[in-house]
């Protein structure tokens, strides 16, 4: 039966996922970084790099530990990722300035998020094939809920992108916006898991 366990193991890889993303998205546009800028663009991505292994150690770690240790974790993991997002923002001020840039590290990201999306849902409908009736019907519902709210983040990238002239700020409101209802989504369908728990 899956637990609360669960729902921690997937908001860590969705971070981590925004994290490989991200890297390999910043990775990908060094080149076009001015040479005389390259040093302290190499030194920044080093510290992103090393604060994404941080991450993924203490995620790896964890994915052994029992619920009580996910919970305590996820505060240092939380601080790890903020720490990220900050080095992410000030890497993007100081070399992103070409729109394309930031435009395709946007896209990379949102990419990633949705891939998450659809990897806990599917995680979360298999997990449910063994219960009852009842029960399955209640996790399916959270599914689709979570599928339609995927659909939605979806839509609303789509949007930005089109847009064409919005700010690495309103990008990265409208991803904090789709982590958000990723987390409320993921965290609902693992409580229905609770509640179709033995004696439910």
């Amino acid at each position: 039966m899956p637990s609360s366990m669960d729902f921690y193991l997937n908001w860590a890889k969705e971070r981590s996922d925004e994290m490989n993303a991200v890297m390999t998205s910043l990775a990908g546009k060094a080149n076009e970084i001015a040479a005389d800028s390259r040093s302290k663009a190499d030194q920044l991505m080093a510290e992103l790099g090393a604060r994404r292994d941080a991450f993924q150690d203490q995620m790896r770690r964890q994915a052994e530990g029992g619920e009580a240790a996910w919970a305590e974790t996820r505060a240092r993991l939380d601080a790890e990722w903020n720490n990220f997002q900050a080095d992410v923002k000030k890497y993007i001020d100081r070399f992103g300035q070409q729109f394309k840039q930031q435009q395709a590290t946007f896209q990379d990201i949102a990419n990633a998020q949705l891939h998450a999306w659809r990897e806990a849902a599917s995680s979360i409908q298999s997990a449910s094939a063994d219960l009852a009736a009842d029960h399955r019907t209640k996790i399916e519902a959270a599914v689709q809920r979570m599928k339609a709210d995927a659909a939605t983040a979806e839509a609303n990238f789509e949007k930005l992108k089109k847009a064409g002239s919005e700010s690495w700020a309103a990008w990265n409101v409208a991803l904090a916006e789709s982590r958000s209802a990723f987390d409320r989504a993921n965290q609902a369908a693992w409580d229905a898991f609770r509640r179709a728990g033995p004696g439910a």
